[in-house]
């Protein structure tokens, strides 16, 4: 796939773009694998910034079913006591990447009569994209503080001329 990049944040120089990914955890050194450490890297998912934007933006519902290795979040029905409406809300994660598709978010409505009649519909309202917005902000913020902490300043080796 295709992705512009703006030349004005990449450096010109080789060195200077290394060492630029390298500090933000982009690329790898060769040989460092080798030190004698078992086992792989894993992923959890406070270490995913989509997902963790998703649990506090929706940190108000009561959650229904979380499943991280699944990559999907449903709410129970939350609406408020005295009204005979409510919403459920599932998320479904499609990708790690920060972007408008990796987000698949169906909102759920009920609207009750009495407590035996209710009629349950998929809303196609407003709500779904706000939630889109409000949770790919929250997680570009997540990524960018990441990036910062995560930051590491790493030598950079210039070939010697002969």
């Amino acid at each position: 796939m295709y992705r512009p990049v703006d030349a004005k944040k990449y450096p010109p120089n080789p060195e200077l773009r290394v060492k630029k990914n390298l500090e933000e955890g982009k690329g790898f050194r060769l040989m460092t694998g080798l030190g004698g450490k078992k086992g792989g890297e894993f992923e959890f998912a406070n270490s995913n910034p989509l997902w963790r934007a998703s649990l506090d933006i929706i940190d108000f519902m009561p959650l229904l079913s979380v499943d991280y290795g699944g990559g999907i979040i449903i709410t129970d029905w939350y609406g408020e006591e005295k009204e005979n409406n409510s919403i459920k809300i599932s998320i479904q994660f499609l990708s790690n990447e920060i972007r408008s598709d990796a987000l698949k978010i169906k909102v759920f409505k009920k609207n009750c009569t009495s407590l035996v009649d209710c009629k349950i519909f998929v809303s196609e309202s407003s709500i779904n994209e706000e939630l889109r917005v409000a949770i790919l902000k929250k997680a570009a913020l997540y990524k960018n503080t990441d990036i910062e902490k995560t930051k590491k300043e790493y030598p950079i080796y210039e070939s010697s001329s002969r």
